[in-house]
């Protein structure tokens, strides 16, 4: 009786540990059986990889053990990670009351040039666990204002966490240069995010700096500004996007909407994604504002499974 009660994603998670473990039997696949390791978040759907970045839960508690236990509740198996939980989990200094900004940033500073990545690979773990990959990593160290050792440590922080890239806010020309270069070094991608400044050639400075310079799309953000559809530019741009924030807002710089409510074609972005075999995540942003008696748990599980039916 208990197997005909097995939902058929757990069904077919069980059957494939089990097919893995014949492949090769071992103690810690015996174990991961046994443990249930097949009810593990899955949002890899129709061969698209949809997301989450943490700010999505930025009116919850933060911590690292708290945005794992999001994602698990959504059944989301991959995040964009913010930079402040990872770092408070790995004992970067707090800013005291009335601290002076600049003379917190010199501490933060001297910390991050010194940082032991221990934690940073503690978390990756953690995460890896529980069935939840860290694509993505938007450390608040990657600015002009930022030294190169602070850079240097993002980009390290990064590879112990197992991103394939990290995201910022688009900059100016200089500091795409300059980070370009630095991610050159390091062999990892940025990822420029741009709001309703975005064009169809915002990118294009950027990109020519270095191969190592991508683009963090925001379909929202893009249709908010330029009024028009983000799928032309995704389908010239596909191979330098890193990955894209979906969100649903209106023409004309117009406000942010539950998904289907504004003019963000996401269905149609998402079939793209499929049906061209596109590799980057799609990351949920939860920006429009949460109902009365929702939070935000409840509504990244309403855009998940918007994100699921459009793909269906």
């Amino acid at each position: 009786m208990k197997q005909h009660n097995l939902s058929r994603r757990r069904f077919i998670g069980s059957a494939t540990l089990a097919a893995a473990g014949f492949l090769a039997f071992s103690k810690s696949s015996f174990a991961g059986v046994l443990s249930g390791s097949a009810d593990k978040p899955n949002s890899l759907i129709n061969g698209v990889q949809i997301g989450v970045i943490t700010y999505s839960f930025r009116s919850m508690p933060g911590t690292v053990d708290d945005l794992l236990k999001y994602c698990i509740d959504c059944n989301i198996s991959a995040i964009e990670l913010m930079g402040d939980a990872a770092e408070v989990y790995a004992g970067a200094p707090k800013r005291e009351a009335n601290e002076d900004w600049a003379a917190f940033g010199k501490k933060m500073a001297e910390w991050r040039a010194a940082a032991s990545m221990d934690k940073f690979k503690e978390i990756r773990k953690m995460y890896h666990d529980a069935g939840v990959s860290i694509y993505a990593w938007k450390p608040n160290a990657l600015g002009s204002k930022n030294t190169d050792a602070e850079i240097d440590y993002a980009f390290n922080a990064g590879k112990a966490l197992g991103v394939n890239h990290v995201t910022v806010e688009l900059p100016e020309e200089a500091q795409t240069k300059r980070l370009g270069d630095i991610a050159t070094k390091h062999k990892m991608m940025v990822g420029y995010h741009a709001h309703t400044q975005a064009t169809p050639t915002l990118w294009d400075t950027a990109l020519s700096q270095s191969k190592y310079n991508g683009i963090n799309l925001d379909i929202g953000h893009y249709v908010a500004g330029t009024s028009s559809s983000p799928v032309p530019f995704i389908e010239k741009y596909h191979d330098r996007i890193t990955s894209m924030h979906i969100k649903d807002r209106k023409f004309h710089d117009g406000p942010n909407q539950p998904w289907g409510q504004g003019d963000t074609p996401i269905k149609e972005v998402l079939q793209l994604l499929k049906n061209n075999h596109y590799k980057f995540p799609a990351t949920i942003e939860l920006e429009y504002k949460i109902p009365d008696g929702s939070d935000a748990v409840k509504e990244v599980k309403t855009c998940r499974q918007f994100a699921a039916d459009a793909l269906a």
